[in-house]
C-alpha cells in the first residue's frame, strides 16, 4: 500500500518541485497540498506544467498522513508545528532552516539530512532537517578533506539562480534586473555559513574559517561553488580521497574533467572537480538548488528513512540544450 503524503507550502518553488517528483514516485500518493494564500486554487493553474501531472486543489485543511513535508519560509516551520497537531509516527521533513543547527522540537529530534554523512542516522528517522542549498554544495565539496582534518582557512565563492531567492517578488528577482547581470550579496554573512561550519568542524576536529561570498546569477536554477584552500597533497591524492569518500554515493560524481552547471540542472546530482596549482587547491561543486539543494534531497531523505531504494523517483537526466 502506498504511503500518504502532505505538503505544507505546496504553492512555492520547493513545494511545487516536490509535487513534480512525488507525482511519479511508486511508493507514495499525494493526499493534500496545503496553502493558506491559494486555498481553492488548482495547483496546475499556478504551475501550468503540472496540468498533465497533478490538478489537485490547494487547501487550508490538513489530514493525518504518513509523510509530511514542510516547505515554508525560514523560521515558520516551528510556528506551524506549534499550532498544528502531527502524529508522532508521521515522518516530518523540514525544508526550512528551523532545525538544522538545533534539532529538538518537543519529542522530535531532527536529524541533519545530508545523506552522504548521516545515512545511518536517517534510516527509520521520523524528523529530518533538510540542508540548505549552498550548504549542500559547499559541504559536499569539502567533506572528504574535513574527514582527514585538512581544513583551515577556506575562501568560497558561489553563484545561484533566481529560484534560490524564493517565489516572493523582490527587486533583484525581476527579469529586467537579473538579465545580463551578476551581483554579490550577503558577503561573509550568508545564513548558511553557521550550518556549514557546524558540520565541517565536527568532521575536521578543529576550527575552520570559511570566507563565503555568494553571487546572484542571471539564470533560473542551479548553484556552482568554488572553494580555495591550501594543501600539500598532490592533485591525484586529493582526487583519490574524493573518489574513496563518495564511492558508495549514488548522487555524487567526482570528475577529472571541467564541470559545468548544465550537467546537474534538473537532476539530484552533485558533480565535483578539483584543480591545483602549487600548494593551492580549488574544489568546484555544482548542484541544482531546487533538487539536490532542496526537494530532490528531501525525497532522497524520505527514501532512506522509509527503507526504500535511495534513488527511487530520482533517476533524472540533465538537459544539455
Amino acid at each position: 500500500m502506498k504511503k500518504t503524503v502532505g505538503i505544507i507550502g505546496a504553492n512555492g518553488y520547493t513545494g511545487s518541485e516536490l509535487i513534480r517528483l512525488l507525482a511519479f514516485h511508486p511508493h507514495v500518493t499525494l493526499s493534500f497540498l496545503y496553502s493558506r494564500s491559494n486555498s481553492g486554487t488548482r495547483i496546475s493553474d499556478l504551475y501550468p506544467d503540472l496540468t498533465t501531472v497533478c490538478d489537485q486543489l490547494l487547501t487550508d485543511k490538513t489530514e493525518e498522513v504518513d509523510i509530511l513535508f514542510l516547505c515554508l519560509p525560514h523560521k515558520e516551520s516551528q510556528n506551524w508545528l506549534t499550532q498544528n497537531v502531527v502524529n508522532e509516527q508521521t515522518l516530518v521533513i523540514d525544508l526550512g532552516n528551523d532545525f538544522r543547527l538545533e534539532g529538538n522540537f518537543g519529542d522530535r529530534d531532527f536529524i541533519y539530512g545530508l545523506p552522504e554523512i548521516n545515512k545511518k542516522q536517517l534510516i527509520g528517522s521520523k524528523s529530518i532537517a533538510n540542508p540548505g542549498c549552498f550548504a549542500t554544495a559547499i559541504q559536499l565539496g569539502l567533506l572528504p578533506l574535513a574527514e582527514k582534518g585538512l581544513l583551515d582557512e577556506i575562501f568560497t565563492t558561489g553563484i545561484t539562480g533566481s529560484t534560490g531567492a524564493g517565489q516572493s517578488l523582490q527587486a533583484t528577482t525581476h527579469f529586467t534586473w537579473r538579465n545580463d547581470n551578476v551581483s554579490a550579496y550577503k558577503t561573509l554573512t550568508h545564513q548558511h555559513v553557521d550550518e556549514i561550519l557546524h558540520q565541517l568542524i565536527s568532521y575536521n576536529n578543529k576550527e575552520v574559517n570559511l570566507n563565503f561570498v555568494p553571487w546572484r546569477g542571471d539564470f533560473a536554477r542551479g548553484i556552482f561553488t568554488s572553494s580555495t584552500l591550501k594543501t600539500d597533497l598532490e592533485l591525484k591524492e586529493i582526487e583519490q580521497l574524493y573518489q574513496d569518500f563518495y564511492a558508495a554515493e549514488p548522487f555524487v560524481t567526482v570528475s577529472e574533467k571541467a564541470i559545468d552547471l548544465k550537467q546537474v540542472v534538473n537532476t539530484n546530482r552533485c558533480v565535483i572537480q578539483i584543480e591545483k596549482s602549487g600548494n593551492v587547491a580549488v574544489i568546484h561543486a555544482a548542484i541544482d538548488n531546487l533538487l539536490k539543494g532542496a526537494s530532490g534531497q528531501a525525497v532522497q531523505n524520505m527514501n532512506i528513512a522509509m527503507g526504500w531504494e535511495e534513488n527511487t523517483g530520482l533517476n533524472l537526466k540533465s538537459i544539455a540544450f
